[in-house]
């Protein structure tokens, strides 16, 4: 069997999966537009969002975590920002270049392991991959480069804790847990768990 082709499965595990997490980021954007409400009157604003980014990354990791195979995380998280602004994300369709980006820098540490390691080390690499990849983009679409320096850094260090435990800790632990009950076995009969 060519472990890089998709399989019907996989497909419909990807659609589950863009459908559940479209919600659940639909979902983070009204939280972090409540919390930046509540922080404009401080200046802090442009913060709201930030604890809620390592949620947006989740997608990409338990997919890929689940098929084992390449840009499966890219196109979930595509497809799930698809169904987030189909359902009312006021930002647009610009989500899904975001999606796409975040895709990219969760899956990076998985393509050096060859989609062969799955363990806290790659996975909180992911969080970290996707926190400088988002934060290089954000910082032009949003020119950090005109913000006071300490914002920038708290905007840097809010995500970069958020992703390494949303996405680092907190999707491996839910992928360990299907793991555990067989789930993994059912979707890479055959494939090596670690």
């Amino acid at each position: 069997m060519n472990r890089e082709k998709l399989t019907l499965r996989d497909y419909l595990l990807m659609a589950l999966i863009s459908v559940v997490f479209g919600v659940f980021y639909l979902l983070a954007v009204y939280a972090g537009t409540a919390l930046s409400t509540l922080l404009t009157p401080f200046g802090l604003g442009v913060l709201g969002y930030e604890p809620f980014y390592g949620v947006w990354f989740m997608a990409a990791i338990i997919t890929t975590y689940l098929i084992r195979k390449p840009v499966v995380g890219i196109i979930t998280e595509v497809i799930a920002a698809l169904i987030e602004v189909m359902l009312g994300n006021m930002f647009g369709v610009i989500v899904m270049l975001s999606a796409f980006i975040q895709g990219l820098g969760v899956e990076l540490p998985f393509a050096f392991t060859k989609y062969e390691k799955y363990s806290y080390k790659v996975t909180m690499t992911a969080a970290v991959s996707a926190t400088v990849v988002t934060f290089l983009w954000t910082g032009f679409r949003s020119n950090y480069l005109a913000m006071d320096w300490r914002i920038v850094a708290a905007i840097f260090v809010i995500r970069l804790l958020s992703s390494l435990f949303f996405t680092g800790y907190l999707s491996k632990r839910i992928c360990d847990k299907l793991d555990q009950a067989g789930i993994l076995t059912y979707l890479n009969p055959g494939g090596a768990n670690e």
